[in-house]
């Protein structure tokens, strides 16, 4: 047995370097602009730590559940003690945005009730809707999947709204996947999609959606 087993430690040696190279490589290509997810994301900040690769990657996946109503996959990366808040605007309001816990995140989508949500900026009337409602207004995934500029504990751009993410969870890490305005738009329609994580017994576990575009 042991002329099987010697030959395995060169092998072992020579995958870890290949995982080593894979992620400096990663660092390299996100923060010059390439894309190691298939997509063409440009960090507005270096990507020089592992756990900032960690919590990128797994942002995506995030995304690609949203996108693909995967709530049953998605529901395994939500924070199995405090839940998900979800809030509609950069404004974390933990009175009126609503918190969903992981096993109501895994059935979500067969949830038809009617909630609320928090209140529409502009006209402050209560958003009512139904939580595939809701994720298709106020998170996007499919659109943001593709955003061209990506902040990692860093907010891209901000409006007139009060930013208060690091205030409500000072523990978490995020990433701000951001949309620019269009050239053509006569109106700043810039829009970002904000995932936040804290660490649950040695992983990062989601604790908040956030949505922020520009409100009058």
């Amino acid at each position: 047995m042991n002329f099987i087993k010697k030959p395995l430690i060169p092998v072992i040696l020579i995958l870890s370097s290949l995982i080593a190279g894979f992620l400096i490589t990663s660092v390299i290509y996100t923060t010059t602009g390439f894309s190691i997810f298939g997509r063409a994301p440009r960090a507005t900040v270096p990507v020089q730590e592992a756990e900032n690769i960690e919590i990128t990657m797994l942002a995506y996946r995030v995304l690609e559940y949203i996108r693909d109503d995967d709530f049953v996959s998605l529901s395994h990366v939500v924070h199995p003690d405090y839940g998900v808040l979800l809030s509609p605007y950069a404004t974390i309001d933990i009175t009126t945005d609503r918190r969903f816990t992981a096993d109501e995140i895994a059935v979500l989508d067969s949830d038809n009730s009617v909630y609320v949500w928090g209140v529409f900026n502009g006209s402050g009337e209560p958003i009512k809707l139904t939580p595939a409602e809701y994720f298709e207004t106020f998170v996007p995934a499919a659109e943001h999947i593709d955003a061209t500029l990506i902040g990692i504990n860093q907010i891209v751009r901000s409006g007139n709204a009060l930013e208060n993410l690091t205030e409500v969870f000072p523990a978490s890490s995020f990433v701000d996947f951001h949309i620019p305005a269009r050239e053509s738009s006569d109106e700043p329609d810039w829009r970002s999609l904000r995932l936040a994580f804290e660490e649950f017994e040695g992983y990062y576990k989601l604790i908040a959606i956030v949505y922020n575009k520009w409100t009058i």
